[in-house]
């Protein structure tokens, strides 16, 4: 079996969980580099991105896997610009966890099956400034 290795990225957001979470889930809200997010975030249906990165169009996709509002969202997430087939070994899955406390909510973002440590790295920074973008969306 090859070794996979993990992205990870962390914020806090001056904001309740359930907040956060509508804004996770809202389409509008672009925090995903600047994608529409297309999906009703059920257990077994489609989630769709689709926008520009650097130039270039995208369209990922994967499927709902676990849903626990407004706690824990995970997804498998597949993009054709990463020259990988589309098959299940080439899918990465994003958990985001919401743990909220007294002085907001932390969220934890974690991908799966990078292919190398530097992807994962790569990952890991576009992460958190995605979670940036996601913390700006919310508190405006």
């Amino acid at each position: 079996m090859t070794e996979t290795y993990v992205a990870r990225a962390r914020t806090t957001i001056a904001a309740g969980a359930d907040e956060i979470w509508r804004t996770l889930v809202d389409p509008d809200a672009r925090f995903f580099l600047g994608a529409t997010i297309t999906s009703t975030y059920e257990v077994g249906t489609p989630i769709v991105f689709e926008g520009e990165f650097q130039g270039k169009h995208f369209r990922d996709h994967g499927t709902v896997e676990e849903v626990d509002r407004p706690r824990l969202l995970r997804y498998s997430h597949f993009s054709p610009l990463g020259g990988r087939p589309d098959v299940p070994e080439s899918y990465h899955h994003l958990t985001f966890t919401l743990d909220e406390h007294d002085d907001g909510t932390t969220v934890t973002l974690v991908q799966d099956n990078a292919a190398s440590p530097e992807e994962a790295e790569h990952s890991s920074g576009m992460y958190q400034q995605m979670l940036g973008a996601l913390a700006e969306a919310v508190t405006g």
